[in-house]
């Protein structure tokens, strides 16, 4: 159980949400919305005990399993399988068991009976924690997660950044935790995963609170809807389900709207008396008191749900270049022994619009990272054409240096701009005042897609390579990218799960991964993004 007593949540000098209470229980399943930006994962962080409220409260009973939007594991060179047995302790145990069965194959008689002995008690412990039917668990959990089983067997320092958020979310799931916690679950799975998930978190029989963009997910598995109003510093409560929150969301809002049109009507009367009176010495006293009446008959009110501001995201005017700006000859990428890909020919023709697919683990990311010069390539090599301007959105928002604060980071990307500039540019990406003093490293995932986008809207890039630019937004932001990437009228090339995006591009070529098969696009391959 999580109960949170009074809480003041805070960005910097910038007050998110105070004096919030409420309670999550076994059978609890939350759906906490809001704005980017309102504090969603500030509120996760401090519900799951990884950061601290201004003020008030969290008090934590049983145990709490946390998926954090960007999450970050520690060795990386622990193996996949045992990132996710180590949920429930075990992953030390099946190491013991691998290095016990290794000795009991030795010809020493000494090393064999020492082996003998070490399994024994390693198998105990197994049995103890669940015994194999854990591990069975485990791996099943995985593969529904589309987590295939040579990537278990993979450090996880070797793995993108999508294969190991979904080991996080197999590890989180497998833990048996009764108050899940999960930033943006659905982030980086495919369409079968997401279903599976969708599932998983209706039968769950404890609590949990879910942050998700993911509608049909919102649907079919809360059946509470914590809202953060930005605008208001508070936390709105429904206990229902997530369209009768829609509905009844709007019905809160034509309510306001009537009562404050009433008391406004009615205080207007009460002010245009008193002033007609205040005209009279012997009507002075009542005149005053009538004017606190309609001051009191407004400020009583609940106030109206300001409309939530959104970025306005237009992607720059390209600088000049070649016909050809960036070309791609035999580039092939291994991790150890494990082949990503071999051979990829691509050439990126100046205004050309394509589109990468392939399923998780396929290298996508690892080939936008060596187009944009991140990461070199095993073998081939890329070659920069005439006048070529590179913007690249990592998903990972790796662009973005987390030690320096908002400002510094746009001062860094576009050296160009003056202080005012860079600040204008800023607020149109709604970070305005303080906001641009506080530390990129404490923004939530929907700012660092913010400012990261920012950084391309200066750029004046030729070439954009977007790795899933519509991951952590808000609806409203998401359409404002989708827009931008209507009318860019640069070349791109794009990594996303989002058939919307794939929409809004209208490509023109497909590359397929690992395979590096370019062709032509046609609507028979929309049906693998959603599965990519």
């Amino acid at each position: 159980m999580i109960t949170a007593q009074k809480l003041e949540v805070r960005a910097g000098a910038r007050l998110l949400m105070e004096d919030v209470t409420f309670r999550i229980a076994a059978g609890d399943k939350v759906g906490l919305v809001g704005r980017n930006g309102a504090g969603k994962t500030t509120l996760t962080k401090i519900l799951a005990g990884e950061a601290q409220p201004a003020a008030g409260q969290v008090l934590r009973s049983g145990d709490i399993g946390y998926l954090p939007q960007d999450p970050r594991v520690g060795d990386p060179a622990v193996i996949a399988r045992d990132r996710i047995l180590s949920a429930r302790g075990l992953d030390d145990v099946v190491r013991r068991l691998r290095e016990a069965e290794v000795d009991m194959a030795h010809e020493d008689p000494k090393v064999h009976e020492r082996g003998m002995k070490r399994w024994a008690r390693a198998d105990a412990e197994l049995h103890a924690g669940g015994g194999y039917a854990a591990e069975s668990e485990a791996a099943q959990m995985a593969a529904a997660l589309g987590i295939e089983s040579r990537i278990l067997e993979q450090p996880i320092g070797t793995l993108s950044g999508g294969q190991r958020r979904r080991v996080e979310l197999a590890r989180i799931l497998f833990s048996g935790a009764e108050i899940l916690l999960l930033d943006e679950p659905t982030n980086h799975l495919d369409a079968d995963s997401i279903v599976w998930l969708r599932d998983y978190l209706k039968a769950h029989r404890g609590g949990f609170v879910v942050i998700s963009h993911d509608n049909a997910l919102l649907e079919q598995t809360v059946n509470k809807v914590f809202h953060l109003d930005a605008n208001r510093a508070v936390i709105d409560v429904y206990n229902m389900g997530w369209k009768d929150y829609l509905s009844q969301r709007e019905s809160d809002e034509r309510r306001r709207k009537r009562e404050r049109a009433n008391a406004e009507s009615k205080a207007k009367t009460l002010t245009d008396q008193a002033n007609r009176m205040r005209a009279k010495a012997s009507k002075a006293t009542a005149a005053q008191s009538m004017l606190k009446r309609a001051e009191k008959m407004v400020a009583g009110l609940e106030g109206e749900r300001a409309a939530d501001k959104v970025a306005r995201i237009k992607f720059p005017a390209p600088a000049p270049c070649g016909k050809t700006p960036i070309t791609a000859r035999e580039l092939s990428k291994s991790y150890g022994s494990l082949e990503v890909f071999t051979d990829v020919d691509l050439a990126i023709d100046r205004g050309s619009r394509v589109v990468i697919l392939g399923l998780n683990g396929a290298g996508k990311t690892t080939m936008l990272r060596i187009l944009a010069g991140v990461d070199p390539s095993d073998t081939g090599e890329v070659l920069p054409g005439h006048g070529l301007k590179i913007g690249y959105y990592a998903q990972e928002h790796e662009t973005l240096d987390t030690s320096r604060t908002v400002l510094e980071n746009m001062q860094s990307a576009a050296p160009q701009l003056t202080d005012s500039e860079a600040r204008s540019v800023l607020g149109s990406f709604l970070f305005s005042g303080d906001d641009a003093h506080k530390s990129a490293g404490v923004l939530s995932g929907g700012e660092k897609t913010r400012l990261a986008l920012a950084s391309l809207v200066v750029s004046s890039a030729n070439v954009l390579l977007l790795d899933e630019p519509t991951n952590n937004l808000d609806p409203a932001s998401r359409e404002e990218v989708l827009a931008a990437i209507r009318t860019y009228e640069g070349a791109i090339v794009l990594v996303t799960h989002d058939e919307g995006a794939v929409r809004a591009l209208e490509p023109d070529r497909v590359l397929l991964l690992p395979d590096g098969d370019e062709d032509l696009w046609s609507d028979d391959y929309a049906d693998l993004v959603s599965l990519a």
